[in-house]
């Protein structure tokens, strides 16, 4: 493997710390989430995240850069799938990473996981602000479900969006 090569795998206690971190200094520190808010502890709080889910990571050069949380439909992370989905939520990506496809190379893992598990389809919410992110779902051919929409307790308009493995 060459040392600039981007890996994608499950996290490691070791990096929890790190996720953490990244995830909030991309959620917060870009404006989506409040600082202080419960929602913002949450994306802090990695160990118990991959204690109720599968955290992923993108590694490059030793680094960090990268991670989302696979949740299974029926687990305690998932917040909108439904049977037969897998839902993934809390992607970030090291704005000083951005570009080396790290957002996609993690997506594109949880679809295979998907595929490999004989979901149907891979679904997850989004705010409308991450414009990167929905840039990236686009691409995979993930289609908005407004009927499934949801408004968070602060009152903020979330979408979702969702991908018929059956038609890829």
């Amino acid at each position: 493997m060459g040392v600039h090569e981007m890996v994608i795998r499950t996290a490691t206690p070791e990096e929890y710390a790190a996720i953490g971190e990244l995830t909030v200094d991309v959620y917060v520190g870009e404006g989506y989430v409040p600082a202080g808010s419960p929602y913002a502890a949450e994306l802090a709080d990695t160990v118990r995240r991959a204690a109720a889910a599968q955290v992923l990571v993108a590694v490059h050069d030793d680094r960090v850069i990268g991670s989302l949380t696979v949740a299974r439909y029926g687990m305690p992370y998932a917040e909108i799938a439904g049977p037969g989905e897998l839902e993934f939520r809390m992607l970030a990506v090291d704005k000083r990473a951005r570009g080396l496809g790290a957002g996609t190379a993690l997506v594109r893992t949880v679809i295979e996981l998907a595929a490999a598990e004989s979901c149907e389809a891979v679904a997850l919410t989004t705010m409308p602000a991450m414009v990167d992110a929905r840039r990236i779902y686009d691409r995979f051919g993930f289609v908005a479900v407004p009927e499934r929409d949801w408004t968070t307790p602060a009152g903020e308009l979330l979408t979702v969006l969702r991908l018929d493995l059956a038609e890829s």
